[in-house]
């Protein structure tokens, strides 16, 4: 696996090292080592996939909040995703800002998502799926989440007119 920084403190995009030969390919997904040595999470407590049928879904930007913040390694198996990291750790140097990238299943690349910051995505085809394993359980009751249109952080989309769930489309503005 290959660790590059972002410019989000302690969010890292992950690119799998493939072993092909004539039948396709082998890659690790998943190093505990790896990531240890990263200084990340490496710790994993569930694995969740998200089905979407509609290109321009969006969904996010979601969290948990204390005590439970978590990690989340984010993939897209199929169909292709824009991926977006936002950090709100108040102390954080990179508090407020925001960080996209794509996902799919050609580019076999993943966003780390640190604890403390907010997760969300967009579909940019029909019928794509977005693995994520997550370094602590869902917890109820600490489920949070910020709107994905705030001005607060300004985050470009590369689609307009998302297709949201009531919930996140009527989340209030982020009070710094």
């Amino acid at each position: 696996m290959r660790f590059t920084e972002t410019p989000i403190a302690g969010a890292w995009v992950v690119d799998l090292d493939r072993l092909e030969d004539e039948r396709g390919f082998f890659a690790r997904t998943w190093c505990e080592r790896e990531f240890r040595d990263h200084g990340l999470h490496y710790r994993l407590s569930q694995c969740s996939v998200s089905f979407n049928k509609r290109r321009a879904t969006l969904r996010g930007m979601h969290f948990q909040t204390a005590p439970h913040e978590e990690a989340k390694l984010v993939s897209c198996p199929r169909g292709r995703i824009w991926d977006v990291v936002l950090d709100l750790r108040r102390e954080s140097p990179t508090h407020c800002q925001w960080y996209g990238v794509e996902l799919s299943p050609e580019n076999y690349r993943a966003l780390y998502v640190p604890p403390g910051c907010a997760h969300g995505m967009i579909t940019l085809e029909d019928d794509t799926l977005v693995s994520y394993q997550i370094s602590v359980p869902y917890v109820p009751g600490h489920q949070a989440a910020v709107r994905w249109d705030d001005p607060a952080f300004a985050i470009t989309w590369p689609l307009a007119d998302p297709f949201l769930s009531e919930r996140d489309r009527a989340l209030p503005d982020y009070v710094r």
